[in-house]
């Protein structure tokens, strides 16, 4: 009966320690380099941005201890602090991943290993899009 109670116990550990890594995992994946690609306006103010309409290339870094490094056309523009924390998105009031960042906040709404789309948690609720 010790023996089982012990296999238990020890099986709960290991169970609890993978759940904890992968929950930085997936916390870190935004950590890479991102390319813009496009920002659309939000309803108030319909518009497509891209670096060919634009005129300028933007580049983002977020690096695993919580810095965001900003380029434009390949010159470091800003470099500061980010978070990401849960909480609600301005448009639907659900919970979600936000992350803020050069004084805006941002509901996080595609992250994958190639993608990146952000979404202004605020009423205006511009789209910016980025590729790895």
């Amino acid at each position: 009966m010790k023996k089982l109670f012990l296999s238990f116990i020890i099986c709960f550990l290991f169970t609890s320690v993978i759940s904890v890594n992968d929950s930085k995992d997936a916390a870190g994946s935004i950590v890479n380099t991102w390319i813009w690609e496009k920002s659309i306006g939000g309803s108030d103010n319909p518009y497509v941005a891209t670096p060919k309409t634009i005129g300028f290339t933007k580049k983002i870094i977020f690096t695993e201890n919580g810095r965001v490094i900003t380029y434009k056309n390949n010159v470091e523009i800003r470099n500061s602090a980010y978070q990401i924390e849960k909480g609600k998105g301005y448009f639907d009031q659900s919970e979600h991943d936000l992350i803020t960042f050069e004084g805006k906040t941002y509901v996080i709404e595609n992250l994958d290993n190639q993608n990146l789309t952000i979404v202004s948690n605020s009423q205006d609720g511009t789209r910016t899009i980025f590729k790895r």
